[in-house]
């Protein structure tokens, strides 16, 4: 890779012994993908996951020195206040989540523990160089804004955060950005939660880019977005998707392709969600324990519905319904917390399904709309039916699901 004497500077440890190790990292993962030079980014998200290896790893860069160049936000590990306050944790747990919240206070991170902050706390623009991991944040600020990273892990966007650069390759160059597998979804796509369950088709849509073409526009709301690109994630590995006529870069087909013919075609129909369905949820009519919402996290307009359903209701089944912090704010000011703690909810900020805080779930069966929230907590012995939003609102009342 050809360095600037900035860059060389780092990675010769001018700017101190931790900088240089991000930078080496940098380099390394460039010279890995034959990247020819080092870019600057703007922005960058860090998926902390709260889990030993990665806490030694920032505390590492931390101790010899290192500091953030550009601000990165943070993903959620759990929400420390509220599970203390509830004896929900135990104390090494609770101990794990405190030195991550130190670590990456004192290296210079912004502390949203949000996993959507491209919906409203770090939006990137147009054309934008960044660095983000987390699943769905990477194709939905590609795919969405136009803006560019690749699929960064949350080591090496903390390196990027640290060094302010990235290796130019991959989604960060035009030629890698155009569709390659044009999907024509032939499914009814009627609310955000069909968003999820298409998502779950990776297997089927196979590696690459894909072009999706038949979705009705009126249903692509930025939740849908967001769990379109979660899904993609938990069901395959997608930095980036097209969507015929809507995304950015995608305003034709020939655009989206970029002038070339697609790999391969892929259709997706009603079966195809069906039985995708039928493989990774629980079936059949069951009693659960607990509902469980918001992952990724729940936007403003989410809890919003929510609150409207259960308004004046008592529910049977604890309901959990994870969002940002701003979120919870807004929820407070707005009076939405009040209805859902009224009917025996529980809005709570900061915090991921796939954490410690849920010991007391173990054994027990959820449900929720999310596949990837379903996913993530099996190896916690916590395991969930998957049904749309309301659906599962109506087993939180009653305290069964058919």
């Amino acid at each position: 890779m050809i360095l600037t004497q900035e860059q060389q500077d780092m990675l010769d440890g001018k700017y101190g012994k931790g900088t240089a190790y991000a930078m080496k990292i940098q380099v390394a993962i460039g010279e890995s993908f034959d990247a020819e030079r080092m870019v600057p980014i703007t922005r960058a998200h860090v998926a902390l996951s709260n889990q030993e290896a990665d806490l030694w790893f920032c505390e590492k860069l931390l101790n010899e020195g290192a500091k953030c160049r550009v601000t990165p936000t943070v993903n959620p590990g759990f929400c420390l206040e509220f599970f203390k306050n509830r004896d929900m944790v135990a104390p090494e747990f609770a101990d794990l989540m405190q030195r991550t919240h130190n670590a990456y206070k004192a290296i210079g991170a912004q502390l949203t523990y949000n996993c959507t902050p491209y919906i409203d706390t770090n939006v990137p623009n147009f054309g934008e160089i960044t660095a983000f991991s987390e699943s769905s944040a990477t194709p939905y600020i590609n795919a969405v804004w136009g803006a560019r990273s690749n699929r960064e892990g949350a080591n090496s966007a903390l390196c990027a955060a640290i060094t302010g650069y990235v290796p130019e390759y991959g989604l960060l160059l035009d030629e890698n950005r155009k569709g390659d597998i044009l999907v024509e979804v032939q499914a009814d796509m009627k609310n955000d939660y069909d968003y999820h369950i298409l998502g779950m088709l990776g297997k089927k849509i196979g590696p690459g880019i894909p072009v999706f073409t038949g979705l009705p526009r009126e249903t692509i709301t930025k939740e849908a977005l967001r769990n379109l690109g979660a899904e993609l994630n938990t069901s395959g590995a997608y930095g980036m998707y097209h969507i015929e006529g809507f995304t950015p870069e995608a305003q034709t087909l020939e655009m989206a392709f970029g002038g070339k013919e697609p790999v391969r075609k892929v259709v997706l129909t009603n079966d195809d969600m069906a039985e995708i369905l039928e493989e990774i949820s629980l079936s059949g009519n069951r009693q659960i324990d607990f509902a469980m919402f918001g992952c990724p996290h729940f936007t403003l307009e989410e809890v919003k519905h929510i609150a409207r359903r259960i308004e004046g209701k008592k529910l049977a089944k604890e309901m959990w319904i994870l969002t940002s912090s701003h979120v919870k704010e807004m929820a407070v000011r707005m009076g939405l917390d009040e209805i859902i703690v009224r009917a025996g909810g529980c809005i709570v900020p900061d915090t991921c399904p796939d954490q410690p805080c849920w010991r007391h779930l173990a054994g027990k069966v959820g449900i929720t709309e999310s596949p990837k929230c379903a996913y993530y907590p099996q190896r916690r012995g916590i395991h969930f039916v998957i049904r749309d939003l309301d659906t599962c609102i109506e087993a939180a009342l009653t305290g069964e699901v058919k």
